[in-house]
């Protein structure tokens, strides 16, 4: 604990652009809680070069959501928001840590089977070591807490898992972190294909609202979304297009599925469907317009990396020379 808190590790990859899903369902949520733990937010870049990245472009977008993390609400002075390339530690720990993690437990990964489907061409050493560094994330910042969704709990069950066998060998070295169980965010599906989450990798540009998306486009990819023949608003999932909308208007309202089938009570899609884009965009334009003011304060922008980066440090090298020590490494020799 610091400061009589938890400590709460969550990060994001620099890759693609911010969905809508990501904010409700996770950015909005950071936010509320960030007066309640320590929290460390990553712009986890190291993570996402297991794909093959565009210097310049990987470079633009790891600053963007850094930005878009502050400009979402999170105060960069009691959040530590950093980027995961500028801390050191974060690479030496995760190779420790490989040497304490077995292959059969990585072979199980599922997200390693399924990655390595999509880039066949590209099936290499970090995408299958990818969770032992997200374990190095977590356990360098003696993590309690880690804010989870399904597909990422058994990346969060093998980090404990590498630090229980740590500890049984070395001591109580690293703090064994929880899935995060708070106020669940708004899971938003595909406007294209309900079944799915709405995603930054979609290959359909019109199945996901980007946060960066103007109104005309949300209002256009709102009335183009997938819904059915009913002609009813109705919550249930016999409707799952119609379902993911009202998902979508009540986490931008904060009304109920019930208040809103009540507003909609006979009115059609054709009325609904632009008042889920108005709605979006109501929450999207304040955002867009502070990531803008802050993206043109460039010399503010640095500072909160510069210092933010040296914070992370701190805390990260607290442990990793802890774990050095405990192994057998040689001290290092300090003026």
């Amino acid at each position: 604990m610091l400061d009589g808190k938890k400590t709460l590790f969550s990060g994001m990859q620099a890759t693609g652009n911010l969905t809508l899903g990501n904010y409700l369902g996770a950015l909005k949520n950071w936010v509320t809680i960030s007066d309640e733990y320590n929290c460390f937010y990553s712009v986890v870049d190291m993570h996402s070069i297991t794909v093959r990245q565009d210097p310049a472009v990987l470079r633009k977008r790891a600053r963007t959501l850094l930005t878009l993390y502050i400009a979402a609400g999170l105060d960069p002075v009691k959040n530590c928001i950093y980027y995961q390339s500028h801390v050191s530690a974060h690479a030496e720990l995760a190779w420790i840590l490989n040497c304490f993690t077995y292959m059969g437990e990585l072979n199980r990964m599922t997200q390693f089977k399924d990655k390595a489907a999509k880039h066949a061409d590209n099936i290499n050493a970090g995408l299958f070591t990818y969770p032992v560094l997200m374990a190095a994330d977590i356990l360098l910042y003696q993590a309690d807490l880690v804010p989870v969704g399904i597909d990422q709990m058994q990346h969060l069950e093998i980090t404990r898992d590498i630090a229980q066998r740590f500890n049984s060998t070395y001591g109580d070295v690293f703090t064994l972190p929880e899935a995060y169980i708070g106020k669940v965010g708004a899971k938003i599906m595909s406007l294209q294909e309900p079944s799915k989450k709405m995603s930054k990798s979609d290959e359909n540009p019109n199945g996901s609202i980007y946060l960066m998306d103007d109104k005309d486009t949300i209002m256009r990819k709102c009335r183009r979304a997938v819904t059915d023949s009913a002609g009813i608003i109705r919550y249930t999932d016999e409707q799952p297009g119609l379902k993911n909308l009202i998902d979508i208007y009540c986490a931008c309202t904060g009304k109920t599925p019930d208040e809103t089938m009540k507003e909609f009570d006979g009115k059609g899609y054709g009325e609904f469907k632009p008042a889920v884009g108005e709605a979006v965009a109501a929450i999207l334009m304040p955002l867009q317009e502070e990531q803008a003011r802050l993206t043109a304060d460039k010399a503010y922008i640095d500072g909160i990396i510069k210092e933010n980066a040296e914070k992370a440090a701190y805390y990260a090298n607290k442990t990793l020379r802890k774990v050095q020590r405990k192994i057998g490494f040689p001290d290092r020799i300090r003026n």
